[in-house]
This record gives C-alpha cells, structure tokens and sequence, in this order.
C-alpha cells in the first residue's frame, strides 16, 4: 500500500510538472542554475589571497559571466566588523541578493542548540543584513540541517513564516569546502605549489555533483528544475569560479537569478522528513519513500574520494 501511494505521488508530481512546462514553455523548463554562496565574507587569513582579493575574485567572475547571484551571510564571520562589512555591501552593490545564514552558524541539529537560540541568531543577523542593499527575507539552514526534532523543524518553519521569510533550499549541494579545506592544507606545505590537479579535480566534482542532480530531479519531478547550487564564500572559489561558471556554460545550461529559481514550484515543497544536512531533492526522495537511490551514497560522500584520488597522485 505504500508502495503505491509513493507511486501515486510520483505520478502526480510528475503531471503536474508536465502542465507547469505547458504553460511556461521555453526557459523555465531547460536546464538552468542559480548560483548561492553560503558564509560569507570571511576576514580569515588564507594562503595567496587577502580577505578583499577573494571578494573581489569571486565579484570580478560573477561581473564577466553576467550571473547575478546571492551571498548567505554568516554576520559572525565578518560582516559584524566594519572591514566585513564593506565586502558584503559590494555584493549587494553588484546586484546580488543578500540572505541570512545566522550570526555564528550553529547547528540546529545539535542537542545544545535550543529552538530560541538559534531564532536569536537568525534574528541578530537580520539586524546587520538588512542595511546592507540586495537585502532579501530568505534564510539558509546552516549545515542544511532543519532541527532534529519535529518541534525543532515546526518551530523553525513557523519562525520564519511568522518573520516573512522564506527558505533558500538547496538542491545542488557541492563539497567545495571539504576541497577547499584540502587546497588550504596544500597551500600549506607548499605556497609555490601547482593547483592546476586540484582545479582539476575540483570542476570534476562539480560537474557530477549537476548530472546527478539533475538525474535526480527528473526521476523525481519528471522534469528538468531549476537548480539553486550550494557554493562557499572561500578561497577554492575565488581562484576557480570563473571556470566553473564557464563549465555549467559549455554544459548548456542556463545560468538564471536564485529569485528566478526560487520561481519553480519544486522549492515549495516542505518535507517532512529532511535528510539532515542534504539537498531539497534528498529530502524530497525521503519524504516520498524513495531514499533508497542509487545516487544516494556519491551524493552524501563529502568529497573525500576526490581527496583521495588527489591524494593518490600525490596532492
């Protein structure tokens, strides 16, 4: 009896994405991505470029490109301070939207984080956020993880009902900042090393990460979605943006705003059971009884078979 209800809710969500594709024919239904950046800026140190360089990189490759897209900022993590905030402000300068991402980015999940703590976070961002233009009522789970408890969930959700925000949800999650943690450890052992593996590796990682994403989507919904990408505010992106923003181009994808994305009626779809710390499209795969998917276990793996095969060439 489950097997066919997840059936039947398969079938109809499958409809009606054939009808939402009658009606807005064209764009809306090829392959498109929205382009997001979680936990920015960042006033840390890192090897080769400044707090400002990498501002400015990751700012200069989405100007070439034409992308508008959206910074989820971590208010902790420099936008608190004048020197912060200045780099979050050029965003919103630049045309970009500007979300929340809490102050310090705690864990809902976390047995120690309340309900009530992690609102205050959401709410101390706001306060800093919300002078700054590009600013917009859209939240981003830290981790992706909604609260392990359904109180924790429900409470969240009607929060941010109640304070006129909406939920970023994510439905192309990337390990770039596993990679980056990797590239950083490089730099590390040596300044003057050759990144070209590395980038390498990295746009490898992206571009599997999209087709099984988009596989994932069309198993799901039947049809291609709008694809809103999880990217970070950090260092691997300031060096190589530019060149994952030219792969999804040579893919012939569409590169479209998260306000457009955020247009396809996939993202208001509210799960009730969220595969903690994942995409929409798990969660959704979760909710529907499908979580048994081949694509499950490369789609959870944080990016260390990457590391491993970099590892294994000897990076």
């Amino acid at each position: 009896m489950l097997q066919l209800k997840n059936l039947a809710l398969s079938v109809a969500r499958a409809a009606c994405a054939v009808l939402y594709c009658g009606v807005f024919a064209g764009a809306a239904c090829a392959q498109s991505v929205a382009f997001t950046f979680d936990d920015g800026p960042s006033l840390d140190a890192t090897p080769r470029l400044t707090p400002q360089q990498r501002n400015d990189a990751m700012l200069a490759a989405l100007a070439r490109h034409q992308v508008k897209a959206a910074l989820f900022v971590t208010a902790g993590n420099g936008a608190d301070k004048p020197a912060g905030y200045a780099l979050a402000r050029a965003w919103g300068e630049a045309g970009h939207a500007i979300g929340n991402h809490t102050m310090t980015h705690p864990d809902l999940d976390n047995a120690k984080v309340s309900l009530a703590q992690y609102q205050r976070e959401v709410l101390d961002c706001d306060k800093i956020i919300a002078t700054l233009p590009g600013y917009q009522k859209w939240f981003r789970y830290t981790y992706l993880r909604e609260g392990s408890t359904p109180d924790k969930r429900d409470g969240m959700r009607d929060f941010l009902a109640a304070q006129g925000y909406r939920n970023a949800y994510v439905s192309l999650d990337t390990s770039d900042w596993r990679l980056d943690e990797h590239l950083a450890e490089t730099l590390d052992k040596n300044s003057k090393a050759d990144l070209a593996p590395l980038k390498k590796a990295y746009l490898a990682h992206v571009r599997e990460r999209a087709l099984a994403y988009r596989a994932l989507s069309q198993r799901l919904q039947g049809r291609d979605i709008a694809q809103v990408i999880l990217l970070h505010h950090n260092l691997i992106n300031a060096l190589f943006l530019d060149d994952v923003i030219g792969m999804f181009k040579d893919m012939g994808w569409t590169i479209v705003s998260p306000a457009k994305a955020f247009e396809d009626p996939v993202y208001q779809f509210s799960p009730q059971h969220p595969a903690h710390g994942q995409s929409l499209l798990l969660s959704m795969s979760r909710s529907l009884g499908m979580d048994k998917l081949d694509e499950k276990k490369r789609l959870q793996d944080d990016g260390e078979a990457d590391i491993g095969r970099l590892k294994a060439q000897g990076y």
